[in-house]
């Protein structure tokens, strides 16, 4: 199973994770003409997906993160660290295309979650890793809201 994120990254707000998360949902899913209405309705999802694949990708393949103890660090420890930051940075630069580029940083963020982060063998899915890490990322951005003083408490459900 993923490793929730070890490396404190700037809250994102719900809608956005919701946002990213429901294009990411319906492209691994097939869905290419949601994950496109999703893509057309939201201006910010070209930015959007790399910051998610930030808070997926740096925190599996940070040194602390490796096995879910702190290791001996080796030459291989700082080669994967180093390759998910490379991973993120050209995710990155791939979404300043636009609206046209989500489609393959959503393809490029999956394909991460199927190869590194499914246990096939335990009937794990790419969309049940999903939904994990969109409840991880939701309830984050929900603790780190800060609520007006005197406002009620608002409740949000995450579909």
């Amino acid at each position: 199973m993923f490793h929730h994120p070890t490396v404190p990254l700037a809250p994102m707000t719900p809608d956005v994770v919701l946002s990213a998360f429901r294009c990411l949902r319906a492209m691994e899913a097939g869905d290419t003409e949601a994950a496109a209405g999703f893509a057309d309705a939201d201006p910010r999802l070209p930015a959007l997906l790399p910051n998610v694949a930030q808070r997926i990708i740096v925190p599996v393949t940070a040194i602390r993160a490796m096995c879910g103890i702190d290791p001996e660090p080796v030459d291989d420890s700082f080669a994967l660290e180093a390759l998910g930051r490379v991973f993120v940075d050209a995710l990155r630069t791939w979404a300043q295309g636009g609206p046209n580029s989500v489609e393959g940083v959503a393809h490029a963020v999956i394909a991460f979650v199927r190869q590194l982060l499914t246990v096939e063998d335990c009937g794990e899915t790419v969309a049940e890793v999903l939904r994990q890490l969109e409840a991880v990322g939701f309830g984050q951005a929900l603790a780190a809201r800060p609520t007006p003083a005197g406002a009620p408490a608002e409740r949000t459900t995450a579909v």
